[in-house]
């Protein structure tokens, strides 16, 4: 390279700053353009009158992801970040009063299995074993590369080791072959919610999700989530990367079949060699880019996953009966997923995740006090089905009704702290597409769980980072996309 080519990164999402961090440690000169006042994206963090909420993402899986970040830079991730693992990875709770605990070591979860209902032991042994091959295959054939397609799979090494994947059934379809217990079948159903999705329209490989956390365990970022983004900016320090918060994109400029830059919305116009948009790629396309309906009609696979209300408490209370993760699980879960998936209404009865992570880290709450999040899925913005906020807050009380009718007596009553977010400030915050939290649905019938690519069909030097493209949505999996669209970017340039 004779010259330094200039990369620009629209958003600090974990995406955008893993491909700077990439970019940055091959030699490329970057700079970050950051709407918010914060790094991070989703990934966000609020303290409230001493109680510490993580806004996004509460559940870190697969770290050696995040340690590939700082390994490219020559750095160790654990000189930037402390993590330690869950022994209890989720305790679940059912209407009829069974509570249920998976545990780090799932042979320890075998035998309370065991105890529980003894005909599924042994079932559930099988499972874990068909979960991890799921994940072990598809993180050799896709997670590590620059798959896009199915076409893209099929054309590469290893094909013969595709075939053993689960390729054409549900995952709710290949849960049920495993488990008869109603309970465990929605327990392992309820996998699907790290990439806001059905299981009844996910494709059964999804299940690689459970082998995931099975094989590889259920961390803590010891003194809250948001301490993954302060590495990555102390990392950042040390690259030359400039970073810029406040600094909106309000156009990427270009020029035939190649973008030139960018248009800040105070009018500063930057040259860019190659452009990487961390904002999703139906958003970037719609409000950032020459108005082609085509394209985005050609995009209409992807559409977004569900969102959530997030609602974030603070207690004068402890509950004993919470672990760090809980699930409060709905009746009839196929109901559930059916009017969040299908009908794109609020459900009459959610499944409910409840994260206290003051079970791990007493510095999140002052003390004798705790700090709960509570989060529902529900559906993401739909135009002419719009839902207000009086609906929101009834839909929020619903939820905090069902938590004290399920074990969690008089939680009202003892709320010193409240916040909520509804898919409105979701999308206004992050501009994620119609307020969605994890990028693009997984759906067998309309996208097979494909992304869109990384690399734009367009702009041959426009590339996406985050949940919208491969490999999908969650914390290791946007860190992915953004690590691979950098080596796409380097690669550009060493043609």
């Amino acid at each position: 390279m004779s010259k330094q080519p200039h990369v620009i990164i629209i958003g600090a999402g974990l995406g955008g700053l893993a491909s700077a961090i990439y970019c940055a440690s091959k030699g490329l000169k970057v700079t970050i353009f950051e709407k918010n006042s914060h790094a991070g994206g989703k990934c966000n963090l609020l303290v409230n009158e001493g109680f510490s909420f993580d806004l996004g993402p509460s559940i870190l899986l697969l770290p050696d992801i995040f340690r590939s970040v700082y390994q490219i830079a020559g750095k160790r991730f654990d000189d930037y970040v402390s993590i330690r693992p869950l022994d209890i990875q989720w305790r679940s709770f059912f209407g009829d009063g069974t509570v249920i605990d998976l545990y780090a070591d799932y042979k320890r979860t075998s035998d309370c299995l065991a105890k529980y209902g003894k005909t599924e032991n042994p079932r559930f042994e099988a499972f874990c074993r068909y979960a991890i091959r799921q994940y072990t295959v598809l993180n050799e054939l896709y997670l590590n590369r620059n798959i896009n397609s199915p076409f893209d799979l099929l054309k590469c090494n290893g094909i013969f080791k595709l075939f053993t994947l689960d390729l054409f059934r549900t995952m709710h379809g290949s849960t049920k072959r495993f488990f008869k217990d109603k309970h465990l079948i929605d327990i392992f159903d309820y996998f699907i919610k790290y990439v806001g999705s059905s299981a009844y329209k996910a494709p059964a490989f999804m299940n690689l999700l459970s082998g995931a956390q099975f094989s590889t365990g259920l961390w803590y970022v010891n003194g809250g989530i948001y301490n993954i983004v302060r590495g990555y900016l102390k990392l950042i320090d040390t690259l030359d990367i400039d970073l810029r918060l406040n600094s909106e994109v309000k156009q990427i400029v270009t020029k035939g079949r190649n973008v030139s830059g960018v248009v800040l919305h105070t009018e500063e116009q930057v040259h860019a060699d190659a452009v990487i948009s961390n904002m999703e790629v139906i958003p970037a396309y719609k409000m950032l880019l020459p108005n082609d309906k085509n394209a985005i009609k050609n995009l209409w696979r992807y559409e977004p996953s569900c969102s959530g209300l997030v609602i974030h408490l603070g207690i004068d209370k402890v509950y004993t009966e919470l672990a760090h993760h809980n699930f409060f699980f709905s009746k009839d879960q196929r109901k559930y997923f059916h009017s969040v998936f299908e009908d794109y209404e609020l459900p009459e009865d959610p499944t409910i995740y409840v994260v206290a992570p003051s079970r791990s880290d007493l510095s999140v709450a002052p003390s004798g006090y705790d700090t709960i999040k509570i989060l529902p899925h529900i559906p993401h913005l739909i135009p002419g089905k719009q839902i207000d906020q009086s609906e929101y807050e009834a839909f929020g009380g619903m939820v905090i009704q069902k938590l004290e009718r399920m074990g969690l007596h008089d939680l009202r009553k003892h709320i010193v702290v409240r916040d909520m977010w509804t898919p409105y400030d979701i999308y206004n915050k992050y501009y994620s597409n119609a307020g969605s939290i994890y990028g693009v649905v997984t759906d067998f019938w309309k996208n097979y769980a494909f992304k869109a690519p990384r690399q734009s069909r367009m702009f041959k030097n426009l590339f996406f980072a985050g949940g919208s493209v491969n490999p999908g949505g969650g914390m290791p999996m946007v860190t992915l996309s953004g690590m691979h669209a950098g080596k796409m970017v380097v690669q550009l340039f060493n043609r």
